[in-house]
Parts: C-alpha cells; structure tokens; sequence
C-alpha cells in the first residue's frame, strides 16, 4: 500500500500541489486502518514532502523554460535588451549634449 502511495502521489502534479496537512491527515487515516505504523508514518510523511518539494521545484523550472522559449519565440524584448537599449540611449544622449 505504502508504495503504491508512493507512486500514485508522485505521478503527474500529485504531490506538488498537496500540503503538509493534506498528506499529514492522509497518512494519519492509513495509521488508523492499520496499513502503516505510526513509526513509519513519520518517514512516510517526510518522504512524501521532500517528493513534493522536488515536482514543485521540477515544475517551476519547466513553467520558466516553457515561458522564455515562448517569449524567444514571439520576439519580445527581454529585461538584458531593455537595459542595453536604455544604456545605448545614454551614451548617444551624452554624444548629443556634447556636440551643442
């Protein structure tokens, strides 16, 4: 049961959108029917988290890969072309004020 926990948590967003409480009350109910001990509950509860954890940070660095290879692709400026324009506008201000 424990592994089949396990797997089905971990598969797709599962554990990634799960909190601390939701699985703390989900491991405490197989507690009571006896499908884990409660000295394994604590692992199990710890391992679950850490699982979380990892799809979360998994799942965040895909949604910002997936968001800068979109904006590459519609040709929108990004923050470095701002700030190389806005520094190219200074110098050719400077150039500017220099020849009045």
């Amino acid at each position: 049961m424990k592994d089949l926990l396990r797997k089905g948590l971990a598969f797709g967003l599962g554990l990634a959108v799960v909190s601390r409480e939701q699985i703390e009350k989900f491991v405490d109910e197989m507690v009571r029917r006896g499908e884990v001990t409660s000295s394994e509950s604590k692992d199990l509860i710890q391992e679950l988290l850490e699982k979380g954890e990892a799809q979360r940070k998994e799942m965040n660095s895909s949604i910002h890969n997936q968001l800068e290879k979109m904006l590459k692709e519609l040709n929108v400026a990004t923050k470095a072309d701002i700030e190389g324009l806005e520094k190219r506008i200074s110098e050719l201000e400077a150039i500017v004020k220099n020849q009045e």
